[in-house]
């Protein structure tokens, strides 16, 4: 099933700019039995293990999140740009090609000692994902890792993430 999974990710090239070949999931959510077994391979990376709550980074990573936390049952929490959520919130700061970004999440939103998964819908170089994971550490959760629909493995996202186990369904 991933191969029908990858057949339905679009390569949209020079986007968002010359040079990028930017990988298009609309139409794997567009299909419902492809959306499914998505979020059933992304359900599969917590290994049986009980998580307490799932975290989705903003934006696309909240589709597969939000859905994988109602299919385990748990709550779903946001971890968005900043400026973003309206409450009290801890900001991790990480860097892209050209300048930073800073991501929040809300103060209170996991409780010392709950494990939590952190789901996106794509690992590139991996500024993102650490910096979400390191608020999750820092509100006392215990990350069980990090599941991605796609890797994009050449930019070695994968290396600033230890020491979170990393899964992910399709790599490219």
């Amino acid at each position: 099933m991933p191969d029908s999974l990858r057949a339905a990710i679009r390569d949209v090239v020079d986007f968002p700019k010359p040079g990028i070949v930017f990988k298009d999931i609309t139409p794997l959510l567009a299909d419902g039995a492809l959306f499914a077994r998505a979020i059933s391979l992304l359900c599969e990376t917590c290994g049986g293990t009980r998580i307490d709550k799932v975290a989705g980074i903003d934006a696309r990573g909240f589709i597969f999140a939000s859905a994988v936390a109602d299919r385990l049952g748990v709550g779903f929490v946001p971890v968005r740009k900043q400026g973003k959520l309206p409450w009290k919130t801890r900001q991790a700061a990480y860097a892209l090609e050209y300048g930073e970004a800073v991501v929040e999440i809300h103060q209170d939103a996991v409780k010392p000692g709950e494990t939590v998964l952190l789901v996106d819908d794509l690992l590139a170089t991996g500024g993102t994902a650490a910096a979400a994971a390191k608020l999750l550490d820092e509100l006392g959760a215990k990350v069980l890792g990090i599941s991605v629909l796609i890797e994009l493995s050449f930019l070695n996202g994968r290396a600033k993430l230890s020491p979170y186990p990393v899964h992910s369904i399709l790599t490219y």
